[in-house]
């Protein structure tokens, strides 16, 4: 995400143009040999997905095609894809998920398994906040404001505390933070 918080469209210019977004590709600059061996540790041990209807189809329309380690990594992950509007799903391992989505998602939690990640997904991370259901968030957070655009903290999420149980900085300045559940909000005076 970007400094204030914007998540829309990280990879590239038509990702997703939703509410007029300009600024697609806005991670592209900022990779480096830090980052991709960030994301090859994140995704270099089983995981399910859990993807919103949007992020599924801009997935589903490349990975499957794709031939290296991280296609061969998504393509073998179970999906969970929460929507309203698909009636079928065409990415091998992959469910459509309707109905009492918190319930749902509650039940995959506490089922045997591997970690359940989530990749993009603003409207579903919105519900997931709301409702309690994030455990850890690994951030990646970049160094530039965009002003507008979706937002990983939207206006529903609940008061939490989280705990910093590891952070490195990428040589262009990314901050990669890993954060996990850590009870309610604590406040006190100085």
């Amino acid at each position: 995400m970007t400094l204030d918080g914007v998540m829309q469209a990280p990879g590239g210019p038509e990702e997703d143009t939703s509410g007029n977004f300009k600024y697609g590709g806005w991670t592209v600059s900022y990779w480096d040999n830090i980052m991709a061996d960030v994301m090859a540790i994140q995704m270099g041990k089983p995981f399910d997905l859990l993807l919103g209807r949007k992020t599924y189809e801009i997935f589903a329309a490349y990975w499957p095609h794709a031939t290296n380690e991280p296609a061969q990594k998504l393509n073998e992950a179970k999906k969970y894809v929460v929507s309203t509007k698909l009636t079928s799903l065409d990415w091998n391992n992959s469910t459509l998920v309707t109905g009492e989505i918190v319930d749902i998602i509650k039940k995959l939690k506490i089922q045997d398994g591997p970690e359940i990640q989530v990749h993009g997904s603003s409207n579903l991370i919105q519900t997931l906040l709301q409702n309690d259901l994030v455990d850890e968030f690994r951030l990646k957070i970049f160094p530039l404001t965009i002003g507008t655009g979706k937002r990983l903290f939207g206006d529903g999420t609940i008061p939490a505390a989280f705990r910093l149980v590891e952070s490195k900085i990428s040589t262009k300045g990314v901050i990669v933070a890993t954060y996990v559940r850590d009870g309610e909000i604590k406040s006190g005076s100085f």
